[in-house]
Formats: structure tokens, C-alpha cells, sequence
């Protein structure tokens, strides 16, 4: 299970300490692509794969479609875990996520979300109070 939250700095070269407690499960190869909201998103194989598959059944005849697998899938890369339980991110994803020092991993259940620490911040200030009603309006996915 991902979850939690851990504060890590990138350096100079685009190294970023995964936690110990998501290396198990992430497994010594990972996929890092664009997520939403502005943060990277970081899938075991075994889930990246799922979400390829689901990618590739959208119809290619929807302008949305193409554009959304487009800009998935192409800024994909396969990261690996060094001795230091760091990955090193490619420079268009660290320029995609606008990260410059402090970050936020984030698990979120079946992946996990890198974030710049400000724009965690803002996002999490901003969604506090409508936290009540985030969840009354998906009760319908809930049993």
C-alpha cells in the first residue's frame, strides 16, 4: 500500500530519495510520467501496465483521446532505484513539475505523486475546506 507523505530535496542532477517505505513496492524499476494538478506520477510496471492498457482501448479517433495518451506516454520514463534509494528524473519531467529543491512524495494508494513542495502546499491549502464535500459528492462510487 502507498501511502503517507515524505519531504526529500532533488539535487543538481535530478536525483530524488524515494522512501524506504514505497521502494518495496515500487519495485527496482518504476514509470514516472505527467500527472494531474501539476505533479509526477510514479507507477510500479505492474500498474503502469494496466494504465497503458487502458490508455490504449480510448478511441484514436477522439481528438482528447490521442492528445491525452500523447502527452502520457510520451513523457513516460523508466526510472530505476540507485544504491541510494534515489531514481534521477529526467529534465523535462523535473521542468514539467516546476521542481527545484523541496519536494513532496506523496502515495496515493496504487501510485505516487511527486510534487514541488509549494504547489503541494497550494493545492492542499486550497482543496482543505471543500474536504467534506469532495467526499459527500463521491459517495455514489462508495458501496
Amino acid at each position: 500500500m502507498l501511502i503517507g507523505e515524505y519531504a526529500h530535496n532533488i539535487d543538481a542532477k535530478g536525483r530524488l530519495i524515494i522512501p524506504a517505505k514505497f521502494r518495496d513496492e515500487l519495485g527496482f524499476k518504476m514509470i514516472v510520467t505527467r500527472g494531474l494538478d501539476g505533479c509526477l506520477c510514479v507507477y510500479t510496471l505492474e500498474q503502469w501496465k494496466l494504465l497503458y492498457e487502458q490508455l490504449m482501448k480510448l478511441p484514436t479517433t477522439k481528438k482528447e483521446a490521442r492528445m491525452y495518451v500523447r502527452m502520457v506516454t510520451s513523457k513516460a520514463a523508466e526510472c530505476e532505484l540507485d544504491a541510494q534509494g534515489r531514481i534521477s528524473l529526467p529534465q523535462t519531467l523535473i521542468q514539467l513539475a516546476d521542481l527545484k529543491k523541496e519536494c513532496v512524495i506523496s502515495g496515493t494508494g496504487n501510485r505516487v505523486e511527486i510534487w514541488a513542495k509549494d504547489r503541494w502546499n497550494a493545492v492542499n491549502e486550497d482543496n482543505a475546506e471543500s474536504f467534506e464535500d469532495m467526499a459527500e459528492s463521491l459517495t455514489e462510487f462508495f458501496l
